[in-house]
């Protein structure tokens, strides 16, 4: 990353940050679209399983790597002041608490989900798939969480392409596998959904090695020598980062397990709604990679800008992602609408499913039109580490407005399990509003 001087440089430098982000949030979606199709193709009770499964474990996994995310802003606002001594030493450290969190997660798995999946009264066979997902993933979360170290690292200095190329090798590698564990190939037996579980643990070890690779071969990352001399723990950095983390990780959890418990909610409805539901949601998380990247990608460069101490830079920066996100959500929501029912037919053969999946489709797509207004502002927000209001307004606009108002819906009108989607909508706009005014007080703060 280099200072930019007007737009149109900045659009440039924003560009080509922002597409390597967008192509590797795209490729990691991709695994879990071919796991829903795949998984829809072969049962109703295997896609259900999965699902459930998947609304279990993401809420979590998203949160814990979203505390290891933290890193990305500090290591940003360093590189920009040109603190460059001072990043090595927290990389290390990070590896010490990403592995002691890695240990938290699988040990409160390991322990919570044989009493949790007794109360959601699923069907033998489906809870069967949904347990035995959870304890094949759970193998690889070591090596994911020390990856998400080293990528946030390398996505700090704005080589997002390094993490892309990486991502786009690991990914059609696990699709690869899950196809060989779920239908069964080369010898092995079918797992079914399991399977999916199975095939990801392998390629998060495979993503590890890369970005081990990537980060001891190439520059300016060799020069750090993270793997060299590991200091001893430090547990005041250790306060420190996890200060800055932890508001991040808690606000994704907000907003992921929001999704996890809407998804769990569908099961009154059936496995029908759940599979219908389930596949909706892997969609509109497809699209929803657009702001996601754009979010990411103001992360890196207002916290490279505020390192630097140039104010004007960074709000720019936030104008013109705006603007960008806007466009291209709004333009492909408009085509989407159009193949709905294209859509449904590629997710499941079943004709149960696809017209309730069609339905919930339009949904999705107002879901994501609101997402671009709210995902750039959390993204800017956390450029100038300021995550902990930012996790409060999650909390009031996902759980206090969002899943209330969906419930409500859901069971005192006729919208049924539409209601939701409607609840989830309204909220993810009442906290983009909240957003706005939040960051123009910190705009407002740093100017002063």
């Amino acid at each position: 990353m280099k200072k930019t001087i007007g737009y149109k440089q900045k659009a440039r430098q924003f560009f080509a940050v922002l597409l390597p982000i967008f192509i590797t949030q795209l490729s990691l979606m991709a695994t879990g679209f071919f796991n829903t199709v795949m998984a829809g193709h072969i049962s109703q009770q295997d896609l259900a399983g999965v699902a459930v499964g998947v609304n279990l474990f993401l809420p979590f996994f998203g949160a814990f790597l979203g505390i290891i995310s933290g890193l990305t802003p500090t290591i940003s606002q360093l590189y920009g002041a040109g603190k460059r001594e001072k990043i090595g030493f927290i990389v290390k450290q990070g590896f010490y608490w990403a592995l002691t969190l890695a240990v938290l997660f699988i040990g409160a798995g390991w322990l919570l989900v044989p009493y949790i999946l007794p109360l959601l009264a699923l069907e033998p066979r489906v809870e069967y798939i949904t347990q035995h997902y959870l304890m094949a993933v759970s193998a690889g979360i070591v090596p994911i969480f020390l990856a998400a170290v080293l990528r946030n690292f390398i996505d700090a200095h704005g080589r997002t392409r390094l993490t892309m190329l990486i991502t786009m090798t690991t990914v059609p590698v696990n699709i690869a596998l899950n196809y060989v564990f779920m239908y069964g190939h080369f010898g092995l037996p079918a797992f079914g959904g399991i399977g999916a579980g199975v095939g990801s643990a392998i390629a998060f070890t495979l993503n590890l090695l890369l970005n081990v690779l990537a980060v001891t071969h190439c520059e300016p990352f060799q020069s750090y020598h993270v793997f060299r001399s590991l200091p001893r723990p430090d547990f005041a950095e250790w306060r420190k980062q996890l200060g800055v983390g932890i508001p991040i990780g808690s606000t994704m959890f907000c907003e992921q397990s929001i999704f996890g418990a809407v998804g769990l909610f569908m099961t009154a409805y059936g496995t029908v709604i759940v599979a219908a539901h389930q596949a909706a949601m892997n969609f509109t998380t497809i699209v929803y990679m657009i702001p996601l990247a754009v979010s990411m990608t103001l992360t890196i460069l207002v916290g490279y800008e505020v390192g630097a101490k140039r104010y004007a830079d960074a709000q720019q920066y936030i104008r013109l992602s705006r603007v960008l996100t806007m466009l291209f959500v709004g333009t492909l929501a408009l085509i989407l609408t159009q193949f709905k029912s294209e859509i449904a037919s590629l997710y499941t053969s079943s004709a149960e499913v696809q017209p309730i999946l069609a339905g919930f489709l339009v949904y999705a797509v107002f879901m994501q039109v609101s997402d671009s207004i709210n995902a750039p502002l959390q993204g800017a927000l956390r450029g100038y580490k300021d995550v902990h209001v930012t996790f409060l307004l999650a909390v009031l606009s996902f759980w206090v407005i969002g899943l209330p108002l969906g419930w409500g819906l859901a069971n005192y009108t006729s919208w049924g399990p539409y209601g939701y989607w409607l609840g989830l909508i309204g909220g993810i706009l009442a906290g983009a509003v909240l957003l706005i005014v939040r960051l123009r007080q910190v705009q407002a703060r740093f100017k002063a």
